[in-house]
């Protein structure tokens, strides 16, 4: 076999070179490359183009064999594309994920066809990148493959969470206990509030951002006349989750009124065949009743793991719902227990996990306990008593030290030392993580 070296090889005469002859075959060696810093040609039968990095934000005309980003940010751009050869391929894919937007146009070059009609085409999908192939005067222009950047999924691991909505407030005056907040649970088949059975752990993804929101407690107030306020939702957030919201505890009925519905129901008041409010399945019960003709025995506000008791005149009477316990955070913690009723002349305690208690003859309602999600105690006998503030509720989460990726907002307390491998965070205020 002969062997020849040079550095250059050049035509005697024009600008064509051939190299070996029909049939013949041409082999580069292993581990030689191949650089182009032309226009390469003849290669688009393999149906795949050779990228261009240099984004494109204005009109301009595409070449065989080449693939572009197109940036349209700043508008729509035309693409006109080469003369049509079989076998030449173009590629084009949205770089800003803005062609739903500003959408790029497809030029006819002459009488080629595009997708076998003799028209100009439009790209207007978000995110989109197209392989156009050029197969035949017939069809022309065929796309012979679309894909978008949704189709590489990120990363995804599972985190056990625990919701808790914040507790309604309660009125005065022998009103009903406030209901707790929402209560739901992922974690160790643990129960859901209402009743409920544990739910499915979170699935999260890496680099999304999930919005953490805690619920603040309803506000109490001394009104013979206006029902406790309603607590607010505490909510997981976030894109491609199934979005957790537990909501806010029913208000405590007012001397003459109904319990509020919520996560878990408002107690009724002292009025005689009072109604408590009702719970939200899978979260909390209803408050308690009060249907014994006695208008000193208003319902307790109902909890995450048992309806508030009745005003039945006997004792206890008016006693929030209790709540459920937990283990997520590595030790048992109940959560979730609804506001006592006001009473005459005794007290009622509210549901053990937070609820408030009621007052007697001339008591005011206590606050339902902050991070639980506890409903307000109500004011006992008498106008110039005032019903409780409901506690704020707390979310939670639970993952793989392993997976937990560090980026937090709003300040979470973040523990990795309770249990082994095991990160938890702990969420008093609304925040963000980022999988």
């Amino acid at each position: 076999m002969s062997k020849i070296e040079v550095d250059a090889v050049e035509p005697q005469s024009g600008t064509s070179l051939t190299i070996g002859a029909s049939g013949d075959t041409i082999t580069i060696p292993s581990g030689a490359t191949i650089t182009n810093n032309g226009t390469a040609t003849g290669f688009g039968a393999t149906g795949s183009a050779s990228w261009s990095t240099t984004v494109k934000t204005g009109n301009f005309t595409a070449v065989a064999g080449e693939g572009y980003f197109v940036n349209t940010t700043s508008g729509a751009i035309s693409v006109t594309l080469p003369a049509g050869t079989a076998g030449a391929v173009v590629a084009i894919k949205d770089y800003a994920n803005t062609f739903d937007t500003n959408k790029v146009t497809l030029i006819q070059n002459g009488s080629d066809k595009i997708g076998g009609a003799t028209a100009n085409k439009q790209l207007d999908t978000e995110g989109i990148a197209v392989t156009l192939i050029f197969i035949d005067s017939t069809q022309g222009w065929l796309v012979t493959d679309d894909g978008l950047q949704s189709s590489v999924q990120a990363l995804s691991y599972t985190a056990d969470f625990l919701v808790v909505a914040g507790g309604g407030g309660a009125s005065n005056d022998r009103g009903g206990g406030a209901g707790a907040g929402g209560y739901r649970a992922s974690f160790n088949n643990e129960a859901s509030g209402g009743g409920g059975s544990s739910e499915s752990s979170l699935a999260l993804a890496s680099g999304v951002v999930y919005t953490i929101t805690v619920g603040g407690g309803g506000s109490g107030n001394s009104s013979q006349t206006t029902t406790g306020g309603t607590g607010e939702n505490s909510v997981i957030s976030g894109s491609g989750l199934t979005t957790i919201t537990s909501l806010g505890g029913g208000g405590g009925a007012h001397r003459s009124g109904t319990g509020g519905n919520g996560g878990s129901g408002g107690g009724a008041a002292n009025d005689n065949s009072g109604q408590g409010g009702n719970g939200t399945a899978n979260q909390g019960f209803d408050g308690g009743d009060n249907s014994t003709n006695d208008n000193n025995n208003a319902g307790g506000g109902g909890g995450a793991g048992a309806v508030g008791n009745n005003g039945t005149g006997g004792s206890p009477r008016g006693v929030g719902g209790v709540g459920v316990a937990s283990t997520i955070t590595g030790s048992s913690v109940t959560r979730g227990g609804g506001g006592g009723s006001g009473g005459t002349p005794s007290t009622a305690a509210g549901g053990t996990g937070g609820g408030g208690t009621g007052g007697a003859n001339g008591q005011n309602g206590t606050n339902g306990t902050a991070n639980t999600g506890g409903g307000a105690g109500s004011g006992g006998n008498g106008g110039g008593t005032a019903g409780g503030n409901g506690g704020s509720g707390v979310v939670i989460l639970r993952m793989s030290t392993s997976d937990y990726s560090g980026t937090t907002t709003g300040s979470p307390t973040v523990d990795q030392s309770t249990v082994s491998g095991q990160t938890i965070l702990i969420y008093n205020g609304d925040g963000s993580y980022t999988g």
